[in-house]
């Protein structure tokens, strides 16, 4: 088992092939401090329920349709919101983005019941003369943090000018959860393979030269906390393999303070950097500033979608539930997507436009269609799927291109 502060030899992962363990190469050098074992911690990031519930969070960039290019405060957007009818819990970020999240369900009670709160929040809002953008990235405002709590006191300190204050103000994006079912490699794979395709399919943040604006602002901001996970390996030693080298962003000071680490010491720095012995909850937290498109939490979190429109939302969290957790579609998305593995950026630059990521799509929309039916989605969802795949999977264009005519006709 591997620990901080032991030889560092080899990471051994209970999630290989069949469960078995699997020897992996040399994770990490020996850190000073205690030992933590965080290979134990890696592992139990794998392990959660074996349905296959769906959670899904949405944020949305906040317009006064008025003075669309003046910021909305939060206080004024939390005022005019109700009790919400399907439980989603409220949270700002820090550019006073609304971000709605919804109690895991199997999928057609997790759509519904997203759906009803976030037409009740459009309803609320829109009376007040306030409306949900339909983009993940905005372009009519300059980024203002609304939010000044020590954890985001010390983020922004850390990523700094232009791109960290961007990516905290000025994104807005779909997070889609899932449980690691009876397989998680199989899962950790595929949400990991599939993901060129699916941001070329949803990329809805038009920038100079991107179809996804927002995966642009990622790609500017620290790779050691936001590049992909090796997908190749064990996961729970790939997993642990990058907690140890990811740079720390801050470390927790007494009571709720947070201190920002500058330069580029990584976590297994951490008894020389914080000056004092790492615990596990150091780990916890450190790992919670670590934002991979892919990331494990006891179920899986991709992170790696742009915000739709609020009509358009449950298409995104359909296909990607059904092609990840149904092993139909997966094989058939695998297989359509083997050209395009890897292809993070042309995905994000080109989207729809680049051919292989189209025929991918295609491909991978057909899969989630067929599938979606033996996962219960209601005939509306499959329609709404259809009716997406028509007007831009089909002709290749990605969402953005819609968007780009409108900015610069």
């Amino acid at each position: 088992m591997a620990r901080l502060g032991d030889d560092g030899r080899s990471l051994r992962g209970d999630l290989g092939t069949g469960g078995r363990a699997a020897e992996q190469p040399p994770a990490y050098t020996p850190m000073e401090g205690r030992m933590i074992d965080v290979q134990a911690y890696a592992q139990r990031c794998f392990r959660g329920v074996t349905s296959d519930r769906l959670g899904v969070e949405l944020e949305f960039l906040v317009y006064d349709a008025e003075a669309p290019t003046r910021p909305v405060p939060v206080e004024r957007i939390a005022a005019l919101l109700p009790p919400l009818p399907g439980d989603s819990r409220v949270t700002f970020e820090p550019g006073g983005q609304l971000e709605l999240s919804a109690p895991p369900e199997v999928l057609p009670a997790a759509v519904a019941r997203l759906v009803a709160d976030v037409g009740v929040v459009r309803r609320a809002l829109g009376g007040a003369g306030l409306v949900l953008g339909s983009t993940g990235l905005d372009h009519l405002r300059p980024p203002v943090r609304q939010l000044h709590e020590p954890r985001y006191d010390a983020m922004a300190a850390f990523l700094g000018t232009p791109y960290g204050a961007a990516m905290m103000c000025s994104t807005a994006s779909i997070q889609v959860n899932l449980d690691f079912g009876d397989d998680p490699v199989a899962r950790w794979r595929r949400a990991h393979a599939l993901g060129p395709v699916l941001v070329a399919a949803f990329a809805n943040s038009p920038a100079e030269g991107w179809m996804s604006g927002r995966q642009e602002v990622w790609s500017h901001l620290d790779p050691s906390r936001t590049a992909p996970v090796d997908a190749g390996g064990d996961p729970a030693a790939d997993w642990a393999r990058y907690l140890l080298d990811a740079r720390l962003m801050m470390t927790r000071q007494d009571g709720d303070g947070f201190r920002p680490v500058p330069g580029r010491a990584a976590f297994r720095d951490f008894a020389r950097v914080a000056g004092r012995e790492p615990e596990e909850a150091d780990l916890a937290y450190h790992a919670t500033t670590l934002f991979p498109p892919v990331r494990p939490r006891g179920w899986l979190e991709i992170r790696y979608l742009d915000a739709q429109g609020p009509d358009d939302w449950p298409v995104c969290a359909a296909v990607v539930h059904a092609l990840v957790t149904d092993d139909r579609a997966g094989s058939a998305a695998m297989a359509a997507a083997e050209p395009v593995i890897g292809r993070w950026e042309d995905a994000a630059r080109l989207g729809l436009a680049d051919p292989a990521l189209r025929r991918a799509a295609r491909a991978c929309f057909l899969a989630a269609a067929e599938a979606l039916p033996r996962l219960g989605a209601e005939p509306w969802l499959v329609g709404r799927v259809s009716a997406f795949a028509s007007r831009h999977i089909e002709p290749g264009r990605s969402p953005a291109a819609d968007l780009m005519e409108e900015m610069f006709a």
